[in-house]
């Protein structure tokens, strides 16, 4: 701090020697021209003589003048060494250096800092550990399924699955099950039996707003092509059309229905309808041995066809719960409309099995109309018959009393 005051003192000296000069100067130059006035005009009426005005007076106010000059410019000269640092003694902060200032300042400042650091981190942590305690809370449990039953679907799954398994057998714990085989609608966490009957009758009211924007329509969804989350999970697309769109809207209405009911239902990301077919969380041995599915696995099927599923039913299934011994999930309830795969399946069976009937009754039809064959019918059913009334006379024979 004392070479800084070093610096402006001098300056307030000077400032303040021009100022009291400014003040005096004048009166100072006056006073003893004045003085000398009133002596020689005292002197004179004393003598008896008449005051001369001549040039004296102006001699004596020069020198006055500059006098006054000669002390003003003493006065104006930047203060002595000595006396600065006297000033600077007598000043109660002359021990504090503004450098050590300003380092304690720095100093001060960089330990709130660091405090407000400190606390903002423990937040951060606590925040953090709110949330961990909250998605356990809330990680979802059910879930609205779409089951997959088609048979050409499963089995081109089937057969992908297969050839991923024969280039990386450690992947065999990945897969999903064909009867697990099902698109995800809606997730949700219920923790109590009341709320699981909640969402059942969530679940039922849900099909009066389905039907309504199905208007008896048949919904066909083609899978096609295979894509990946952050190569963690493998999934068949959706072909993108008008009845995904519709699917969608769909999965919409049920989250609202659902959410009014107060189920914590729905995700904070948009709804992309998919059909998993393997994912690497299915089994923690295998994420320590597989950080990653490799695409090249599935590179034959990327835009492979699997088919169509027509939408029939929504299930509300658990994901812990026991399983069905088909492997499909554990379920709540069902709604059902619409036309199934497996009303189809009856009928496509009936119909194979009327077709490998039919050359059988063609060539029936024609022994029939043959004379021959017909001759040789009746006379075998004739002998038959005889034959069968022979046997029963004789064990009538052999079972009366008289024989």
């Amino acid at each position: 701090m004392r070479p800084l005051l070093r610096r402006i003192l001098p300056a307030l000296c000077s400032a303040a020697a021009r100022a009291l000069l400014a003040r005096r100067a004048v009166p100072m130059a006056l006073r003893p021209a004045e003085g000398a006035e009133r002596a020689g005009g005292d002197a004179r009426s004393v003598a008896g003589v008449a005051p001369k005005h001549d040039g004296l007076e102006n001699i004596q106010q020069k020198k006055i003048f500059k006098e006054n000059e000669e002390e003003a410019q003493q006065r104006e000269e930047p203060c002595a060494a000595d006396s600065v640092d006297s000033l600077m003694a007598e000043m109660p902060f002359m021990d504090t250096d503004i450098e050590d200032e300003c380092a304690m300042r720095a100093t001060s400042e960089l330990s709130i800092k660091k405090k407000r650091k400190r606390t903002a981190g423990r937040e951060i942590e606590e925040d953090i550990e709110r949330k961990k305690k909250k998605s356990k809370q809330y990680q979802p449990n059910y879930f609205i399924s779409l089951p997959i039953t088609n048979p050409k679907i499963t089995g081109s799954i089937q057969t992908v699955q297969d050839a991923i398994i024969q280039k990386d057998q450690r992947l065999s714990k990945a897969m999903i099950r064909s009867g697990s085989l099902h698109v995800t609608m809606l997730v949700m966490h219920l923790s109590s039996e009341e709320e699981i009957s909640i969402a059942v009758g969530a679940l039922s009211d849900s099909k009066v707003f389905v039907d309504n924007l199905l208007k008896g329509k048949r919904v066909d969804l083609s899978f096609q092509g295979i894509d990946h989350f952050r190569n963690q999970v493998g999934f068949v697309n959706l072909a993108e059309n008008d009845h995904t769109t519709l699917l969608k809207e769909i999965a919409e209405t049920m989250k609202k229905i659902f959410q009014e009911k107060g189920i914590m239902a729905g995700e904070e990301r948009a709804f992309k309808p998919h059909l998993t077919f393997m994912k690497l969380s299915k089994s923690t041995e295998l994420r320590k041995e597989v950080k990653k599915i490799d695409s090249s696995l599935y590179e034959d099927f990327k835009n492979h066809y699997f088919g169509d599923e027509i939408l029939h039913r929504f299930d509300l299934c658990s994901m812990f719960k026991k399983k069905q011994p088909n492997g499909y999930y554990y379920c709540e309830s069902s709604i059902v409309f619409g036309k199934s795969h497996e009303a189809d399946l009856v009928k496509e069976a009936l119909r194979r099995e009327t077709q490998a009937l039919l050359p059988r009754l063609n060539q029936i039809k024609a022994l029939l109309t043959s004379p021959e064959i017909r001759t040789k019918i009746s006379k075998e059913l004739f002998e038959d018959r005889h034959n069968s009334n022979s046997k029963w006379k004789s064990c009538i024979d052999s079972e009366s009393p008289n024989a």
